[in-house]
């Protein structure tokens, strides 16, 4: 079963729910294993509160997410307006190795998306950063 949902998000935390409850959705409808919804929803999370924190220098904004389902893969993509950001080459290396109260704050968002994903893309397109990445249902 393939589907597709497409959100208009504010740069509001609380947005999180709403993308978490439309999400729980699309999964109990082509059910989904809690594991795949629980990395979907930390993905989502964790990219969307990057845009939401950094994106923007103030006020309230939106952005685009969609999220849709092939046999084997979902595909999360991100369309923001935001200040241009690749993952992939602006992004600060996290630091994993040492204790934990060593390490310095932040950084470890990124690390988990690239972590969690098969694959993640970005291009700058029309003033608007694209962030492209898969999930392999199957993990």
């Amino acid at each position: 079963m393939a589907s597709k949902i497409d959100l208009k998000v504010e740069t509001r935390p609380e947005e999180l729910q709403r993308i978490f409850q439309s999400v729980e959705q699309l999964a109990e409808a082509e059910d989904w294993s809690p594991a795949l919804v629980f990395k979907t929803n930390l993905v989502l999370e964790e990219f969307g509160l990057n845009i939401m924190n950094y994106g923007y220098d103030e006020g309230l904004h939106t952005f685009d997410i969609s999220v849709s389902t092939g046999p084997d893969t979902i595909t999360i993509e991100f369309m923001d307006d935001g200040r241009p950001f690749n993952p992939l080459e602006d992004g600060r290396p996290a630091v994993t190795d040492g204790a934990i109260s060593e390490r310095p704050i932040g950084g470890l968002g990124i690390h988990f998306v690239m972590e969690m994903t098969e694959d993640f893309q970005y291009r700058r397109e029309d003033s608007r950063n694209h962030s492209t990445m898969v999930i392999r249902k199957s993990d």
